[in-house]
């Protein structure tokens, strides 16, 4: 269930400013802001069951720009590809290096890889919180 959320929300991350204002402000209602259909019905002066075929046809909209675009499955093979980096690192040790400058340059290149990282993934969660 926390999954399905989660691929909504990224959804509506990625695509929400392809919709036209009225889908993109049901769908903001009802899984962002935890609004009943009825409450938005009420709201938005319509049907509760124009509100639930409206956020099903907001849906396939949503899935249907990722099945063309795919700019989600790029996402999180991206931020697995820097988890991957970032375990590479960890697992270069002072053995590896035949002296001390280049155990001290691996050091000092490889602190700021890590910042990097750091920033990417932090930028991706704050954004896009996809864990």
């Amino acid at each position: 269930m926390m999954k399905r959320i989660e691929n909504k929300a990224l959804l509506f991350d990625f695509y929400g400013p392809l919709l036209t204002a009225k889908q993109s402000k049901v769908w903001d209602l009802y899984y962002q802001q935890d609004f009943s259909l009825a409450e938005i019905a009420e709201e938005e002066g319509i049907s509760r069951q124009a509100v639930h075929d409206l956020l099903k046809r907001t849906e396939k909209i949503l899935k249907g720009y990722e099945q063309k675009l795919k700019l989600i499955a790029r996402f999180r093979k991206d931020k697995e590809r820097v988890k991957i980096i970032g375990a590479s690192l960890a697992e270069i040790n002072r053995e590896d290096f035949a002296n001390q400058a280049a155990w001290e340059r691996h050091l000092e290149i490889s602190g700021r890889i890590k910042e990097i990282i750091a920033e990417v993934l932090e930028d991706n969660s704050e954004h896009f919180q996809d864990n």
